[in-house]
């Protein structure tokens, strides 16, 4: 793990959720979180990417931004899913920090508060794991638990880290990151580890906190195990051949 450096304390945190059809969901989600900063004293915006929605989940969020202030909302214009909506959101969020969170109410946003507190102490990087002490796992579906803890083994070993949960979309980055991230390449569910991979490949500090994670109690869920395959796959691949071929082109200034 890379040590921590002493960069620029952020001030302001985005929170970017990606949402399709999520109207069932989005308003116990944006309260709990809105709630939970405010009372950290956490400057933030509550970003929704809305996704081709075809519910009310427009509406709902509408009427919400009366009530709650430091939300807003911006329509992906590009093809539905979720790397789309996730990459158009970090193209317009706010913050000089960002928290990717799912729309479900799946995340606790306690955790939201721990994960800046680290970018304040200088991490570039805050990385949720929900497979170690002190971290809760709820209603997780079987089948998926068990492609998750292969995928994510094999990720272990192929770079050689310790960290168990690339696979959770959930996770905190500072905009420096972000940016030297670029270009992202992943259209769909394969971004959850295109963005902590490239992380840790060009050199950007982090650190793992334990995490919580919460069944949805409404709606659908809009991943498809099938993700778990050649997309996957190719980001994988292309993490591999930068992290030992590039020769270190890509690395952030000044990482070890």
């Amino acid at each position: 793990m890379t040590a921590a450096a002493a960069p620029r304390r952020p001030t302001m945190l985005t929170v970017l959720i990606p949402a399709h059809n999520e109207g069932a969901s989005i308003i116990p989600t944006v309260r709990a979180i809105e709630g939970v900063l405010r009372g950290a004293d956490i400057a933030h915006e509550i970003l929704i990417s809305l996704d081709h929605c075809t519910d009310d989940t427009d509406e709902v969020l509408r009427e919400l931004a009366l009530q709650v202030p430091t939300l807003r909302a911006s329509v992906n214009p590009g093809p539905a899913g979720y790397g789309f909506a996730v990459r158009h959101g970090l193209d317009v969020y706010a913050g000089d920090a960002v928290a990717v969170v799912m729309a479900d109410a799946s995340d606790d946003p306690r955790d939201i508060v721990t994960y800046f507190r680290k970018l304040e102490e200088g991490f570039d990087c805050a990385f949720g794991s929900r497979f170690v002490d002190g971290a809760a796992l709820r209603n997780y579906p079987w089948s998926k638990l068990v492609l998750n803890r292969i995928a994510n083994w094999l990720v272990r070993v192929l770079f050689r880290e310790k960290y168990n949960d690339f696979t959770n979309a959930f996770k905190c980055y500072r905009r420096e990151v972000i940016d030297g991230c670029r270009p992202l390449l992943s259209n769909h569910f394969n971004l959850t580890i295109e963005l902590p991979l490239k992380a840790i490949v060009r050199g950007y500090s982090w650190t793992v906190v334990p995490t919580n994670w919460y069944g949805r109690e409404a709606g659908e869920s809009k991943f498809l195990i099938k993700e778990m395959g050649s997309r996957y796959v190719y980001i994988i691949l292309y993490a591999l051949i930068e992290k030992y071929f590039s020769r270190g082109d890509y690395r952030r200034a000044g990482a070890s």
